[in-house]
């Protein structure tokens, strides 16, 4: 039986192949390309090209092929952009998964672990943030991705699909081997702007706001390595294979960095001054998200292998030095 990756030529979904390719799974991936590269696919993956608003194709898709379980990535997750044109993220998340599951009920598929996101608990009361902690996004993305969340509990409840919903922090590195990384089109991400100062790609960093109520003013977030996420997606799987409960996991370092710690680490690893400059905050920024991983730990068996941002900078590092303008190299 294969595991069917959505957005499986993005970011996060590329290396969740690789690891279930690793693990010798048979695994078939669609994706749209909108924001994914097909350059990033392994090339042991199954792929089509399909929209997973499209219900004839995704029938089509269950039906040809054995497919037990799936890992829904597919989702478009620019916070800013959600802010300004926030149909498109209604359209595409929203809209996109209710197909999804539909076509999953009809089709007998009763497995899916869903990437959220730390973006629906808004601005947290508590650090580190809990599963338990209250939702309340403060921007459109956050909010579709809470919306996907109860829709999975309530279709659930009613037609017995298991889910496993994780919501995770600022995803960051790149695969081991160097063969695929981060590769964003326009590049919103810190870490891959930071880098594009070193190659030359820009001439400075913007720093937005530095009077947060942070210990050095500046954003806090909790980086986590893109391979660290790809197995916790893999061990959701397993789980639910277990015959376990729909459940909730958030997935982080559990400590925290801040914007300017990220710039120093990043001028350590590339030997350049990195100039930075102070621009106004942005809307829809919480100034500290930092997750509990207790649970995902506990009833997971989840552990991180890159837990330090030196290590998740310098596989960021390998993967844009030699690949600056991403897959287009």
């Amino acid at each position: 039986m294969a595991v069917l990756v959505l957005g499986g030529a993005g970011y996060i979904g590329s290396h969740t192949v690789y690891e279930l390719i690793d693990k010798d799974e048979e695994t078939i991936v669609i994706d749209n390309l909108q924001t994914g590269h097909l350059e990033a696919v392994h090339p042991k993956a199954k792929f089509y090209k399909g929209d997973i608003r499209d219900k004839e194709f995704l029938d089509n898709v269950f039906k040809k092929e054995k497919i037990d379980s799936v890992i829904h990535f597919a989702a478009n997750s620019v916070v800013p952009e959600s802010m300004t044109d926030p149909l498109k993220y209604y359209d595409n998340n929203l809209y996109g998964t209710m197909i999804l599951l539909k076509s999953m009920v009809e089709n007998g598929i009763d497995k899916i672990v869903f990437s959220s996101t730390a973006a629906t608990y808004g601005e947290p009361e508590n650090i580190p943030i809990k599963e338990t902690d209250k939702t309340e996004p403060i921007n459109t993305y956050g909010e579709t991705k809470l919306a996907m969340e109860k829709m999975f509990k309530w279709v659930s409840n009613a037609h017995n699909i298991k889910y496993v919903s994780l919501r995770y922090f600022n995803a960051c590195g790149a695969h081991k081997s160097g063969k695929i990384g981060e590769a964003h089109n326009p590049e919103t991400h810190l870490i891959p702007l930071i880098l594009q100062v070193p190659n030359n790609l820009r001439e400075n960093i913007k720093i937005f706001g530095d009077d947060y109520d942070t210990k050095d003013g500046t954003c806090i977030r909790d980086y986590i390595h893109v391979t660290d996420l790809a197995q916790a997606h893999i061990l959701a799987i397993e789980y639910l294979k277990k015959n376990n409960k729909s459940d909730i996991f958030n997935l982080g370092n559990g400590i925290g960095f801040s914007v300017k710690e990220i710039i120093e680490t990043a001028r350590k690893i590339t030997g350049h001054p990195i100039p930075a400059i102070v621009s106004p905050k942005r809307p829809g920024d919480p100034a500290q998200l930092i997750a509990s991983s207790e649970k995902a730990e506990k009833i997971l068996g989840w552990k991180q292998i890159y837990a330090n941002p030196e290590d998740i900078i310098e596989s960021a590092w390998r993967w844009h030095k030699n690949h600056p303008l991403g897959f287009k190299n």
